[in-house]
């Protein structure tokens, strides 16, 4: 199986050497054990401060979007109302998502290489009356970042939960849970935490625990029976011991080198990559770079060049960036610069690829 020195795909991303040496280890049994819950409980904190809030945070076991149905089941009812705002492909799948459930799903969409307008948000949410509002903060197939606090603020107008997918966004760049209002806030693993792809944590207020409780949803991948989990020391299941010794890791090697530094780093990264593309001619997606994410940019393919010729190109030269989804695949490419792939070097070398590869000044 082919590997790759310079891996700058937008997920999952690498994961350092400290973290795949704890799966080697043999731990107790995760159900049964103090050891585990004080781990699990040191976690949900550390979390906590990543996402500046106050309201839980459940870590299950399993990928990113068991995080995204689980919520949505946990809070949902067959007609609910559902307004999702949609500025990409994870948006406007949310909405498909919550209409199989049985809602009554209004999309407020916009275009691929847009945010959403909080106006237009506004006037939808007064007319529709909503239960729940869902967005998407890092769209990774478009490479935006959308608003989080005014969403925030129509959604209590109206009286709905906000559900937000930060998944691609939650420690690359400010998550404000508390001050942006988010009831239900989903995190994946595998992102900007460059972790192994198998857990799923959600923020949940106290207002989405009292809708959990009165839907009752009692499914593998349900929130409510995490609510008082560490408390009665009684787990839904047998969860991965190996995988949260490795979210440790992550989380305290964020606070260790301090928020606002990481945050940094990845702005300083991603101007670089966007300026080292532009330099060579590739034209970025969105244009507007005001609304582009720290955590992955997008961009058009090079003239004249197709996606499987120039991701083979690439590859053959130690380079894996992303390809795309729906409306841009072929189209747009994505590099992935979050986590352990936030790093200026790293970058470089992909850059230095790219720029040689379109250049041909290496071999097609």
């Amino acid at each position: 199986m082919q590997s790759y020195p310079i891996p700058l795909v937008p997920g999952p991303v690498a994961v350092p050497a400290d973290v795949l040496a704890v799966y080697g280890v043999n731990y107790g049994s995760s159900d049964l054990e103090e050891e585990f819950f004080a781990l699990y409980q040191h976690c949900e904190q550390m979390l906590q401060q990543v996402l500046a809030t106050r309201n839980s945070v459940t870590i299950q076991s399993g990928e990113g979007m068991l995080a995204l149905w689980g919520a949505l089941k946990s809070v949902l009812r067959p007609g609910d109302r559902v307004l999702a705002v949609a500025t990409g492909l994870f948006g406007y799948g949310i909405g498909e998502m919550a209409a199989q459930l049985g809602a009554e799903v209004q999309t407020v969409g916009f275009g691929y290489d847009t945010i959403a307008d909080l106006d237009q948000v506004r006037s939808a949410a007064l007319a529709f009356h909503p239960h729940l509002i869902t967005a998407v903060h890092c769209e990774t197939p478009s490479g935006t970042l959308n608003p989080l606090a005014g969403l925030g603020a129509i959604s209590r107008e109206v009286d709905a939960l906000f559900y937000v997918d930060f998944v691609a966004s939650a420690g690359g760049t400010p998550v404000l849970v508390d001050e942006c209002q988010i009831d239900l806030g989903l995190l994946g693993s595998q992102k900007v935490l460059s972790l192994m792809a198998d857990l799923a944590m959600v923020s949940v207020s106290a207002r989405a625990w009292e809708r959990c409780a009165a839907v009752n949803y009692v499914g593998y991948d349900a929130l409510l029976p995490w609510q008082h989990a560490m408390e009665q020391r009684y787990m839904p299941y047998t969860h991965n011991w190996q995988a949260l010794a490795g979210l440790q890791i992550a989380l305290q090697r964020l606070l260790q080198e301090g928020l606002d530094h990481v945050y940094q780093r990845h702005s300083d990264v991603a101007a670089y990559c966007r300026q080292r593309l532009q330099g060579m001619g590739i034209k970025l997606w969105p244009v507007s770079e005001t609304i582009a994410s720290p955590t992955v940019t997008a961009a058009h393919l090079p003239a004249g060049r197709d996606w499987p010729t120039f991701d083979r190109a690439l590859r053959s030269h130690g380079l894996a960036v992303g390809g795309n989804y729906g409306p841009l695949a072929g189209k747009v490419f994505r590099i992935g610069h979050m986590g352990t792939q936030a790093y200026r070097a790293l970058v470089e070398q992909g850059m230095d690829v790219i720029e040689e590869v379109i250049s041909g000044t290496v071999d097609r």
